[in-house]
């Protein structure tokens, strides 16, 4: 298989694929991806817990993915060159950051798989169980 670095239009594209998703926009105009009413990706305003260590400017491209648990969020953070990120104000929530100008270090199928889980656990159980089922994977 042949590495396909992951871009911002590869997030909207497989978010919008899920079922049942539905987007929102934030107050700034920010797509929020949505199934049954609750967020699993979206695209986070500037914000001062998210900036530039050395010159403090707020990140402007900050991507927020649920995750499945903390096991999974401490496994996608612990390494501190990936481009996976937490913040204080993150502490507690199910949730890993990626910044857009990082996401060509992802692979196009690790993103995919990053969205999926990210539906999986914000989807109803049934719906949960249908995909996984129509996808081959229970």
């Amino acid at each position: 298989m042949t590495f396909r670095a992951a871009t911002v239009d590869d997030v909207h594209e497989l978010a919008a694929a899920m079922p049942h998703v539905t987007v929102v926009h934030g107050g700034q105009g920010n797509p929020v991806y949505q199934v049954g009413g609750k967020s699993f990706v979206f695209f986070r305003t500037p914000r001062p817990d998210a900036c530039d260590p050395v010159s403090g400017e707020k990140y402007d491209d900050v991507i927020v993915f649920w995750v499945e648990s903390d096991e999974t969020k401490a496994a996608l953070v612990s390494d501190p060159a990936s481009p996976y990120f937490t913040t204080s104000h993150f502490d507690g929530h199910p949730s890993v950051l990626v910044r857009a100008s990082r996401l060509g270090e992802i692979g196009r199928d690790e993103l995919a798989e990053v969205v999926a889980d990210a539906w999986l656990s914000r989807a109803s159980t049934r719906r949960g169980a249908q995909w996984l089922q129509e996808q081959g994977l229970t």
